[in-house]
């Protein structure tokens, strides 16, 4: 009797879990029943429309997965320069993507050959386009070095395609960030069926493809041409009406890609790092020194002990080591994955060429502040909207052009994205996170962080005029370039005797040593600066993109 008992029971306990899990399914759990409403998502007659089979963002072109966590940024190694800019702090980085190697030339040329076509420099209001995304190759001449075989080949040959590309502006690395961007979301629509194969062959000045433009406005983009806006039509559906519905793809489809991007440089260092199978306390308190494991730039490997482990200058005179066995395999960059990857599968993350990260340069890093995902550069824009309510699009015939300190000329917005302004009062009144577009001078170089402003300044209203709180600081120089009439550069140089800087709002931090650097340069958490509008022979860059979604890749979700 008491058996009987036991099993009514038990059956009773499956039926109650069995009702359970079904009233989880009705209530939308993994379905397309919303748990909110009851109403149906993804139905054929309209409405709601979302993606609810989404499992994790797919891995883009070129990317590696970092997984994120903490670690501890900063120095080393002994501050032998004094810079005293890179004390350790501890800082959480979320998980992200990241370029396996540099940015190479032939990626580059690509780049080239799509605003080539796309803006032909012939004719006159696009030529400024093109000649702003060159690399510059002068960078390459020395004034007492024959280098003339670089100056000429060494960005177009074949025999340099693979190497990482140089003479790029921190400007221009994000401007190929940007048109990748573009190029890698226009191949998954047209894969997906929302935009016509072959689309990015008809792309013209005034009908091409933008990723923001797709999702703000998507029948303005390729100056709403239906047949290339339509021509798939694999992802048009027609409800009881008769109406089309899921022409476009939006967000909510988990299809468009996030932006293709500098990583900051918390990312960059972290993902040099290599922290993935290394779980050492030392590891955790940063005292790791260089992308692979151990103290020393020799592989202790018993198979090719004594080799490099990485390209960089070995000593005075020395850009390879002796022509044989001892020998690093190149004298200026080498082609990129020569030599193993860290932890992660990047390349290169010490010596070849340095690399811009996206942070405007200060000597600290502000920790007390922030220490999740730090990131210094934060310029807040939103889009500008017409009389009609609508995005405005950048039309051929409406580019603005800024002309940069160092005479280079480049478009603020291409033709076919959208115009964008800072933002305003109607974004940042009464908000506790943020209060104004420009953050990049944030807590330093402003009033409030300048303990004797009052003495050494003045009052407010006087410095206002200038709106320079960073040469507050740092009194960098101030060189003016302007246009006359009749289109010829006036330069102006700053040649006052009283500048202590070289420090301003234009500066990004560079990381990880190069060909043409020392041994001390290859600890990642070295930080150096640059002029973003200028370049060299020996920065280059990678992008990153940041993960939507889970932390880990493939995390288990929870059957409920």
């Amino acid at each position: 009797m008491n058996m009987k008992k036991v099993i009514v029971s038990r059956l009773l306990l499956i039926v109650a879990i069995s009702l359970t899990l079904v009233g989880c399914k009705r209530s939308g759990s993994g379905s397309n029943t919303s748990r909110a409403t009851g109403w149906q998502i993804n139905s054929k007659d309209g409405g709601f429309q979302y993606n609810t089979k989404f499992k994790e963002q797919e891995t883009a072109p070129g990317l590696v997965f970092i997984e994120g966590g903490t670690f501890t940024m900063g120095r080393v190694q002994d501050d032998v320069m004094h810079d005293w800019n890179n004390t350790p702090n501890q800082q959480h980085v979320q998980s992200f993507y990241m370029d396996e190697t540099e940015v190479t030339n032939k990626m580059y040329l690509e780049y080239l050959d799509w605003i080539k076509r796309t803006y032909p420099p012939e004719e006159e209001n696009f030529r400024a386009i093109y000649n702003g995304v060159l690399p510059d190759t002068l960078v390459w001449r020395n004034r007492l070095g024959y280098n003339e075989v670089m100056t000429e080949n060494y960005l177009r040959h074949p025999g340099y395609g693979e190497y990482p590309v140089v003479g790029v502006s921190w400007i221009q690395a994000v401007e190929f960030a940007n048109w990748r961007t573009d190029r890698v979301n226009e191949l998954y629509l047209q894969k997906d069926g929302y935009l016509k194969q072959g689309s990015q062959l008809e792309a013209t000045a005034d009908a091409n493809f933008s990723t923001d433009t797709y999702i703000n406005s998507p029948t303005q983009t390729f100056g709403g041409n239906e047949e290339i806006l339509r021509g798939g039509k694999l992802k048009a559906q027609t409800n009881a009406a008769g109406e089309e519905i899921n022409v476009y793809a939006s967000r909510e489809t988990g299809l468009i890609s996030p932006k293709y991007r500098l990583p900051t440089e918390a990312e960059w260092e972290y993902a040099a790092l290599g922290l993935s199978e290394i779980r050492s306390y030392n590891v955790y308190r940063g005292r790791k020194k260089y992308p692979w494991d151990g103290q020393y730039t020799r592989s202790g490997n018993r198979k090719i002990k004594g080799d490099q482990l990485a390209n960089f200058k070995q000593g005075k005179g020395d850009y390879g080591g002796i022509a044989g066995w001892s020998d690093d395999g190149a004298d200026i960059t080498a082609e990129v994955k020569s030599y193993d990857p860290n932890d992660y599968g990047l390349y290169d993350m010490a010596g070849n060429v340095a690399e811009w990260v996206a942070d405007v340069y200060r000597p600290i890093v502000d920790d007390e502040f922030n220490d999740f995902n730090y990131y210094r550069g934060n310029v807040y824009t939103k889009n500008v909207i017409t009389e009609d309510g609508t995005v405005k699009v950048v039309g051929t015939d409406e580019i603005v052009f800024d002309t940069l300190p160092n005479g280079k000329v480049v478009p603020r917005d291409l033709p076919g994205e959208i115009a964008t302004k800072p933002v305003d009062e109607e974004e940042t009144y009464l908000r506790t996170n943020f209060d104004r577009s420009d953050n990049r001078n944030f807590r330093d170089g402003d009033i409030q962080s300048s303990r004797y402003y009052a003495d050494r300044f003045g009052d407010e209203e006087s410095e206002a005029s200038e709106d320079a709180a960073t040469r507050k600081m740092y009194n960098a120089p101030k060189h003016n370039i302007e246009v006359d009439s009749s289109g010829n550069l006036i330069r102006e140089y700053d040649k006052s005797n009283k500048r202590t800087s070289l420090i301003n709002d234009e500066v990004r931090v560079y990381k990880g040593g190069s060909w043409k650097d020392r041994e001390y340069w290859l600890d990642p958490a070295q930080r150096r600066y640059y002029p973003q509008n200028m370049a060299t022979d020996y920065i280059g860059f990678r992008c990153a993109m940041s993960r939507v979604g889970s932390k880990s890749k493939g995390q288990r979700k929870s059957k409920n």
